[in-house]
């Protein structure tokens, strides 16, 4: 899955979590800062993201720079769903 596919997966999964539309929202999007995401809504987009796309997250891979913004965030699913694709 590209890059960009991933962020539109991203923009669509918190534009349904927020109830909001997110037409701003892009690769240097802060999701924390930005969005106002706090824990529980962070967790809801993960659960939504492995309901839609087959992301399985492994907690302890989740470091700060991951949330950094949602470029880097979309890095890191692809990466997941690279590790998924390979070991499955």
């Amino acid at each position: 899955m590209e890059r960009a596919e991933i962020i539109e997966h991203l923009r669509n999964s918190l534009s349904v979590i927020l109830d909001r539309p997110l037409p701003e929202f892009g690769a240097e999007t802060r999701i924390l800062e930005d969005l106002d995401i706090d824990s529980m809504r962070f967790i809801e987009l993960l659960m939504s993201l492995e309901d839609t796309i087959g992301l399985d997250v492994d907690p302890e891979s989740l470091e700060p720079e991951v949330f950094r913004s949602a470029g880097a965030f979309a890095d890191y699913i692809g990466a997941r769903l690279e590790l998924s694709r390979a070991a499955g």
